[in-house]
């Protein structure tokens, strides 16, 4: 039955904002701090700049006080002509042109600051993802992860241009037009512009910080929205298989749907804060007005002043009209940027001892062992998957893991890697106790050619020399012959330029498995793991290559994972698993003299093979 709207397959959970606890405004920008460190000379210069351009902008009125003032001549008067033109509005087009220069000095000076930051922070959450755990990238959301991060970098410049380009310069054009006004003018006019002020400020901040529960909700609503699409796109064969289109269609339709809603509630919100913002800047503009106009009526004023109180008025609240925007962007941004902090703090799962050290092995020996010592583990901490699993690899020499799916089998490779460390007992390669040295310089001397193989969105030949990046193409070449993928690839148009596709879709599983067994091979280190590593492969591919990798593997210790017992006839000693625990071990013939689990897997595969 198709998938409906009405099913199971379409009721998902509404997506509520996070509930993780986040950190203050104020801690955010605490963190953020010691990546604009490095730049405090540029800071400074782009704060003078700043002061120099505001204390220019606060000139302008002064000047156009004493242009009008200056036009009170008597009629006829030469002075009409010289003074006005030639002193005061040269001075007025100077002071302007000041303005526009210190401000784009400013921002060309502190241009590297932000962009440094940007990208340090950036680089430094790519490396932290690496480095987390396999547990977090099987169970994390692509596109809303990634969502996160562009929005957290894209957070950094607003939270800085906004800041310190818009707030901070519009708090000194403050200070210094209430300090003219306090000093010039009769007191009121100051007290009438912080009253105002701070009536628009307390209103602005209040009605944002109401309002950011509505764009923090439109945000997770988007993220949500973005992991579907993407998610969707990833597997566009399932749906093509299960002919789901109308129905990852509607998935996709709903969180836009939720998405357009919570944006709605966003957009008549920012409606109510304008219209108050609005009201508040008219009736302090008209009492400041006001008492400009009884004191020039009054005599205790010019008309220059006037004139003088409108510009400083207008300059004030043309920046303030912004206010509400540039508060909710701040906010806004230091809630994206705490996102990324709280993703960059992650904590890994595994991680490399305090005294660790690099693995120390000869790289000129042929192989190093490898030893599981009452291994015991679990993915879920209440429930073990392998029971006291130990068994012995010696250097040069090849040991094979057979058994039912859900056995454990891939699981030792995977923790051969380190991907998980072991609840009990330890693994030791080259003598050394895996947990005592650095990930790195274990993960170096260990190459897999894993069951589903996953390739980049490259050409094959970026995607072999992956192995050993920085190899020739010569070197990329031979490794390709060494898994029989060469002839096929110089049979394409491109050849070695050829681009794979996403995840290697353009290549079918052999190619893409003959991919990573070169990759491997590439690599050439002391520790190969093959699991299932010609499980993809036709008969005659899989001789081929079979034959290839016991070759290779004859100086290499080798740990195999297999389904198909014939491909590991031939190793030293073959472990039969089975819910978590060795049941035998022996040589191919001896599995079949004892007459146990591995005689009955193997007859039955012959039989099997015979049909």
């Amino acid at each position: 039955m198709r998938p409906d709207a009405s099913h199971h397959g379409a009721q998902q959970p509404s997506v509520q904002p996070s509930s993780a606890p986040t950190r203050s405004d104020w801690a955010t920008l605490n963190r953020l701090l010691p990546y604009l460190l490095p730049y405090k000379w540029r800071l400074l210069a782009a704060l003078s700049f700043m002061v120099a351009a505001k204390v220019s902008n606060v000139g302008v009125p002064l000047l156009l006080k004493e242009l009008v003032d200056a036009l009170a001549l008597p009629l006829g008067d030469p002075r009409a002509l010289a003074v006005v033109p030639l002193g005061l509005l040269l001075a007025y087009g100077l002071l302007r042109l000041s303005t526009s220069l210190f401000t784009e000095l400013r921002e060309l000076v502190f241009a590297k600051a932000t962009q440094g930051a940007a990208r340090t922070i950036a680089l430094q959450t790519f490396e932290h993802l690496h480095a987390l755990s396999l547990r977090f990238h099987l169970e994390r959301q692509t596109g809303g992860m990634t969502r996160d991060i562009e929005r957290g970098v894209r957070g950094i410049e607003s939270l800085i241009s906004y800041s310190l380009y818009s707030i901070v310069p519009t708090l000194i054009e403050v200070l210094m037009v209430l300090t003219i006004l306090a000093v010039k003018f009769d007191p009121w006019f100051a007290w009438i512009t912080l009253t105002a002020l701070g009536v628009y400020i307390l209103f602005t901040v209040s009605v944002t910080e109401w309002r950011t529960q509505f764009r923090r909700e439109a945000n997770e609503f988007d993220s949500a929205a973005h992991t579907r699409a993407i998610d969707s796109l990833l597997n566009y064969e399932t749906v093509k298989y299960f002919n789901n289109e109308t129905f990852e269609a509607r998935r996709y339709d709903e969180s836009l749907d939720r998405l357009r809603k919570a944006r709605l509630k966003s957009q008549t919100t920012l409606s109510v804060l304008n219209t108050g913002q609005q009201l508040i800047i008219a009736v302090g503009l008209v009492a400041m007005l006001w008492r400009a106009t009884e004191g020039v009526v009054s005599g205790h004023m010019t008309l220059g002043d006037l004139v003088m109180i409108n510009a400083f008025m207008i300059q004030l609240y043309i920046p303030l009209n912004f206010l509400g925007v540039l508060y909710r962007e701040i906010k806004q941004s230091l809630t994206d940027l705490d996102k990324m902090f709280t993703l960059m703090e992650r904590e890994r799962e595994v991680a490399d001892a305090p005294n660790a050290t690099a693995l120390a092995y000869d790289p000129h020996a042929a192989a190093v062992d490898v030893r599981f010592d009452h291994v015991s583990f679990g993915y879920d901490a209440g429930r073990l998957l392998l029971h006291d699993i130990s068994f012995y690899i010696p250097a040069g020499q090849t040991v094979a893991v057979v058994g039912p799916s859900g056995a454990g089998k891939s699981t030792l490779a995977r923790l051969l890697y380190r991907f998980y460390d072991v609840q009990g007992g330890s693994i030791a390669l080259a003598g050394q106790d895996i947990r005592k040295v650095t990930q790195a310089s274990l993960r170096q001397a260990i190459g897999i050619v894993p069951q589903d193989t996953v390739l980049f969105n490259d050409t094959v030949d970026y995607n072999i020399a992956y192995g050993r990046p920085g190899s020739s193409p010569l070197e990329v070449q031979e490794a390709a012959r060494a898994a029989h993928i060469h002839d096929f690839i110089n049979a394409a148009p491109k050849g070695y330029e050829t681009m794979v596709g996403e995840r290697g879709l353009k290549l079918s599983g052999g190619e893409k498995q003959r991919v990573a067994i070169a990759r491997t091979l590439l690599k050439n280190p002391p520790v190969m793991i093959f699991d299932e590593a010609t499980s993809a492969l036709d008969s005659a591919n899989e001789r081929a290559i079979q034959a290839e990798l016991e070759a290779i593997a004859h100086n290499k210790t080798t740990l195999v994972i297999a389904h198909r017992l014939s491909t590991v006839v031939h190793a030293h000693e073959i472990l039969v698993m089975n819910a978590g625990r060795i049941e035998e071990r022996g040589t191919h013939a001896q599995l079949l003299a004892l007459g146990g689990t591995y005689a009955g897997m193997w007859a039955l595969q012959q039989q099997s093979e015979q049909e």
